[in-house]
């Protein structure tokens, strides 16, 4: 046990860091968005701001955990390029996307974007103490609340100035949703992060709101499973079965839980989240890794990046809930050393591949791009760090 927890804080520290580090942009701010399978750095390549938020919680989360200097100053450059470049000043909120040197270039404003924000803002100020970043996140949090939501939850895509657009971004598989689970999750986790650090009320009822949203209307209780794309009154629109969404929400649920702290809400979704983890063992967690997704009962087999990183902490969470499960540990452990052999570059000047075939033979998408980012990966390795060393 000793020796994962072991290589994966040399792998954070040696390998992760560094590589997030070299992408930082000294002339225009924040970091560079793409760089391709080639290792071919391109400069003049947009920058989403969902990748710069990510890269702002990464280095924020790293200094709390690690007291680094660097890390903050790494962090630092990030909350800088979101505030004066992400956010839009005129109709408020943030952009989908700016240019390399920071102007507007796709100025639609996403529920799931506004939500990356708070959760790296949130996790700055922790970090850092600084009270404007906070500041940002509840501006932020009150557009969601009052743009961006009707009476049954969480809307989705919206034009500059806050009409309501079609979700092309988070709608996939021929669908067109106007509700998706993995929005859903994400506010959730972000209103975690912000009410972890101001114990807010109005944060903590909307926390037990999407709990109920989560354990009612996404949670398919027949076949332990969420379910992914919804009509705007919680019908689902497919049949998918998303492995990786399924083990991320069993443990950013059960934080959801622990930071709320309401026995009432413990007791209704514990029992959830368990059971979604003990399926994804069963049905996904196959040849040392977890497959994609099952769109009707069809496996994709491919192994995303994303996916594995989740695992390895969903699977932890699950046995820190049953010790004496040790079943869970071992498939994390098992993860991480799939992880080791076939996800991470061994290449110079880079990361971990985007993607790999069944065999482990990796598929040529980009090191960094838009959605490449930190933030699974590196939160990976920061929660096995502090969820082992609470163990031993």
């Amino acid at each position: 046990m000793n020796t994962f927890v072991q290589e994966i804080e040399e792998h954070l520290k040696t390998k992760l860091i560094p590589f997030w580090e070299s992408l930082k942009d000294q002339k225009y701010g924040g970091y560079y968005g793409w760089l391709g399978y080639d290792l071919k750095l391109d400069k003049e390549y947009e920058k989403g701001c969902i990748l710069n938020s990510r890269i702002l919680w990464f280095f924020s989360s790293a200094y709390e955990l690690l007291k680094e200097k660097n890390l903050k100053e790494d962090a630092d450059h990030a909350y800088e390029f979101l505030k004066n470049y992400c956010i839009d000043r005129e109709y408020g909120g943030v952009f989908w996307s700016v240019t390399y040197d920071g102007k507007p270039k796709d100025t639609t404003k996403h529920t799931y974007n506004q939500a990356f924000a708070i959760y790296a803002l949130s996790s700055y100020y922790n970090a850092t103490g600084c009270k404007d970043a906070l500041d940002i996140a509840r501006g932020l949090q009150l557009i969601i609340e009052e743009k961006m939501t009707d009476e049954y939850g969480y809307l989705e895509a919206f034009t500059r100035d806050f009409r309501p657009e079609s979700n092309e971004k988070l709608s996939e598989n021929g669908v067109l949703a106007e509700k998706t689970m993995n929005t859903l999750l994400h506010v959730f986790e972000a209103y975690t992060e912000f009410y972890r650090v101001t114990k807010d009320p109005f944060t903590g009822e909307r926390l037990r709101f999407m709990m109920d949203l989560f354990a009612d209307k996404v949670y398919n209780r027949e076949l332990k499973r969420q379910e992914v794309f919804f009509d705007r009154t919680w019908n689902s629109l497919i049949d998918l079965y998303s492995y990786g969404h399924d083990i991320e929400t069993s443990w950013l649920m059960d934080r959801g839980l622990e930071v709320l702290a309401d026995p009432a809400y413990t007791e209704k979704l514990a029992p959830i989240t368990a059971e979604i983890a003990e399926a994804i063992y069963e049905k996904a967690y196959v040849n040392h890794s977890l497959m994609n997704e099952a769109e009707k009962g069809v496996d994709d087999t491919t192994r995303v990046w994303w996916i594995q990183a989740e695992t390895v902490v969903g699977f932890i969470n699950a046995w820190q809930k049953k010790p004496g499960e040790k079943k869970f540990l071992q498939a994390a452990e098992d993860v991480w050393e799939y992880i080791r052999k076939y996800l991470v570059d061994p290449r110079e000047g880079s990361e971990w591949f985007w993607c790999v075939e069944a065999d482990g033979t990796p598929i040529h998408k980009p090191i960094v791009e838009p959605w490449k980012c930190p933030y699974h990966n590196g939160r990976m390795c920061m929660e096995v760090i502090r969820r082992m060393s609470d163990a031993s």
